[in-house]
């Protein structure tokens, strides 16, 4: 038996329970890893409150997690018992002390990279890595908006933006996230609810508007993001911190200059293997570069995972967060 973080009902963090479940053996094509630590994501609360639905319930929660190889299964190739792995959008279940899954889910950690920064790096810089080299490829000279500019993914996205040759406008909720995001690559950063957003981004961008908008707000920013962009820009929501974003008459996206909309996620970009280790491999390469720095700025034990929830909703984290084993 081991510990896990699990849900009887869907609501608040309270629903949050901390109990005994059993381990499993790996079948065939599984391997069972031990964690020793676990990412926190804005996608776990969606699971937990209902926004998306878990395969049954009780649900283990959680979609990212580094740690040790303990067992494979008969038909396991790739992978041996003391490998060094991490994975993240495998199916729920990462809030345990240790878990089974498909090994083609898995990826190796190089040995430069702690495991605690494994954890805290694979959702949001894959997702990064997704949304700025495939979704919209930026290039040297784009000018660019990112939402959330001080959390787990914005700060990724501005650090290797910047490396990339972009020049990065960044929005915060605080004066405190703004310095954070500057600090970290962000040219401009404007404070969500004080600025203006499309008058200044017309000002920083001489009239010329964005080509492309990262949005991870979602219902509160939708719009102002839409007239932010350049006739034949991109829209980009991939996140829904605010509530998700309510029907769209598409008619809008023709009157604001043909602008293209997607609403991507990871799972997609990473549902191959091939596509899953191409995109470690290059998170890995840029956070050994020291072109992108994670920052873990905050952890708690995995057994209060619920204060971690209350923490993330109530927006007082910035960087990634962890859960420890």
């Amino acid at each position: 038996m081991i510990h896990a973080i699990r849900i009887h009902e869907h609501g608040g963090p309270e629903k949050m329970v901390w109990e005994e479940v059993p381990l499993p053996a790996p079948k065939a094509d599984e391997v069972l890893v031990r964690h020793e630590a676990i990412g926190l994501n804005y996608i776990d609360v969606y699971f937990r409150n209902g926004l998306y639905k878990v395969p049954s319930l009780p649900a283990t929660l959680g979609m990212e997690a580094a740690g040790v190889v303990e067992a494979v299964g008969s038909e396991v190739a790739d992978f041996a018992v003391g490998d060094r792995v991490a994975y993240a959008m495998a199916p729920i279940g990462a809030y345990a002390e240790a878990r089974t899954l498909k090994s083609d889910r898995v990826v190796k950690i190089p040995d430069d990279i702690d495991s605690r920064t494994a954890a805290a790096m694979m959702l949001q810089g894959m997702t990064a890595q997704y949304l700025l080299r495939r979704t919209y490829p930026v290039k040297a000279g784009d000018t660019i908006l990112v939402h959330a500019a001080a959390g787990g993914v914005g700060l990724i996205m501005c650090q290797w933006a910047k490396a990339l040759g972009c020049t990065v406008i960044g929005t915060v909720s605080t004066p405190e996230k703004a310095a954070l995001a500057q600090a970290h690559g962000a040219a401009h950063v404007l404070i969500s609810g004080q600025d203006d957003l499309p008058a200044r981004v017309k000002d920083i961008t001489g009239g010329a508007m964005l080509p492309v908008v990262y949005d991870s707000v979602g219902k509160d920013t939708f719009m102002t993001s839409l007239d932010c962009l350049a006739p034949l820009g991109m829209m980009v929501s991939y996140g829904n911190a605010s509530g998700p974003v309510p029907p769209v008459n598409i008619g809008l996206l023709a009157a604001k200059g043909s602008l293209f909309l997607t609403r991507p996620t990871l799972a997609t970009y990473t549902a191959r293997h091939s596509d899953l280790v191409a995109t470690a491999t290059d998170l890995f390469s840029v956070v050994q570069s020291g072109a992108v720095k994670i920052q873990i700025n905050q952890s708690f034990p995995l057994k209060d995972a619920a204060e971690a929830h209350r923490a993330l909703e109530s927006r007082q984290t910035t960087g990634s967060t962890i859960l420890l084993p």
